[in-house]
């Protein structure tokens, strides 16, 4: 994947993390600068999903820690250790911080 491809493609995982969030209702305020979405949570809790040029990476920073996720050759987003998808494991990390159900359905 060349430079123009990721940058278009991780554009398009940060509108849709930012759709899902408009839609689902959740109290979190969100906020993105370039290439960093940070999302804030009521207990002061944060989420930073960041897409590293370098790697052609998405990286998520959470509480309970660091992930990266390249894209495979299906266009999903995978853990780069663990193999688990982005948006499922990022559901899974914002319904925690939210402390209510969170999916991108």
């Amino acid at each position: 994947m060349n430079e123009t491809e990721f940058l278009d493609a991780s554009d398009a995982v940060l509108e849709k993390i930012q759709t899902a969030l408009d839609e689902a209702q959740i109290d979190v305020d969100y906020q993105q600068n370039g290439g960093v979405l940070e999302l804030e949570f009521a207990d002061g809790g944060k989420i930073i999903v960041n897409r590293h040029l370098p790697n052609r990476e998405i990286w998520v920073a959470a509480k309970s820690g660091g992930f990266h996720y390249a894209q495979d050759a299906a266009h999903n987003w995978i853990n780069t250790r663990d193999g688990s998808e982005l948006f499922v494991s990022l559901a899974r990390l914002v319904s925690v911080a939210a402390a209510e159900p969170f999916s991108f359905d």
